[in-house]
């Protein structure tokens, strides 16, 4: 995957990718394709994760959620992605997430590119959670239990299934009905579908566990003696302070792998431990500089709350895709001017085509 290129915009413009275009590329190029792509990305970004400047993303909490902004760069580039977390959204009939992001040059901080991050958010957490589970599940893995039938489960499944082999998928959700949702939308796809009863239903012979529940409290949504030796754990849906899914005796029984360590200590599962519970951030892996999954028979667990460069990850792999597929758009958000001090000057080409209020 190549680096995020420049905008191809005209002056004064910069590449859009729309949420709509976003829909019709990923249906074009595949779900487990774009997936591959992203998770291809991510890695390659996470190998070079000491050239990013990087920081915990500025969190704003609300009554009902929190909105946050994600800020990531390294020598080239600027990236940021503003996204909210509303559990009760669906009530209102909007998304529990939504979110937008834009990359920009570091040497003239002029923004290149634009893009829906709703869609790509589901993309890029799916991503990686499979990267994670590369690393730190038992490769003979095929059983996976998930737990949370909502906004991403389709993007998991799909992922786990087109590039990690698992063949049965062991589901449950509080609410019943995302769970035949999330079936009536995987119909099509080879792998066995279980409804379960309970959470301890479906973590029964389970390989690896994923959770994806959105509720901001702290909940125990897996209990530790429902492990067993050798499962793989991606923690999910606790990605902000006050709000975590698992037992704290699970993090004590597993080793436990982290994004950006200062970032999981304040939203994760990690909200439960000591400053000092060891954890390993995933990019020393890939990079050869501590060990993943040791043994069979040991629990790994990828306490994932999201980090900012897997937002730029996936926005360059959409940007490239969509400029590969014609699905971009020119957005005129920046001023073209014959006079780069003559800001006032666009004001008065404005009025003099008849478009200015001169009353």
């Amino acid at each position: 995957m190549p680096p995020a290129a420049e905008s191809t915009a005209p002056a004064g413009a910069l590449d859009y990718l729309s949420l709509p275009a976003a829909a019709r590329l990923i249906a074009r190029v595949g779900v487990v394709e774009c997936l591959r792509g992203v998770e291809q990305a991510i890695e390659a970004d996470f190998r070079r994760w000491p050239e990013f400047s990087k920081t915990a993303r500025l969190a704003q909490p609300t009554p009902d959620g929190v909105i946050e902004l994600m800020p990531v760069a390294d020598a080239r580039h600027y990236a940021f992605k503003y996204v909210n977390g509303h559990p009760r959204n669906t009530r209102l009939g909007l998304p529990t997430v939504m979110a937008f992001g834009a990359i920009a040059r570091i040497d003239t901080g002029a923004p290149i590119f634009l893009s829906e991050l709703t869609l790509s958010t589901a993309l890029r957490t799916a991503a990686t959670s499979v990267m994670a589970a590369r690393l730190l599940a038992r490769p003979d893995s095929r059983v996976m239990a998930l737990i949370g039938n909502g906004s991403q489960s389709e993007f998991q499944a799909l992922g786990f299934v087109g590039l990690l082999g698992i063949r049965s998928l062991r589901l449950y959700d509080v609410d019943a009905a995302a769970t035949r949702k999330l079936m009536g939308n995987l119909a099509d796809v080879e792998v066995e579908l279980v409804p379960c009863a309970s959470v301890a239903e479906a973590v029964q012979g389970a390989d690896i566990v994923t959770t994806l529940t959105a509720d901001k409290t702290r909940a125990t949504v897996l209990r530790g003696e429902w492990l067993r030796p050798g499962m793989h754990l991606n923690a999910v849906g606790g990605d902000c302070p006050g709000k975590t899914e698992l037992d704290a005796a699970i993090l004590r029984r597993a080793r436990v792998f982290v994004e950006f360590e200062p970032q999981t200590r304040i939203e994760g599962e990690l909200q439960h431990m000591a400053p000092e519970f060891a954890v390993t951030e995933l990019w020393r892996v890939l990079a050869g500089q501590a060990p993943g999954r040791r043994d069979a028979a040991e629990i790994t667990l990828f306490d994932s709350v999201g980090f900012a460069l897997e937002d730029y990850s996936v926005m360059r792999c959409l940007q490239a895709l969509g400029r590969a597929h014609g699905l971009l758009e020119s957005l005129a958000l920046l001023p073209a001017l014959r006079d780069p001090k003559d800001l006032y000057g666009l004001v008065r080409e404005a009025g003099a085509g008849g478009d200015a209020d001169r009353t």
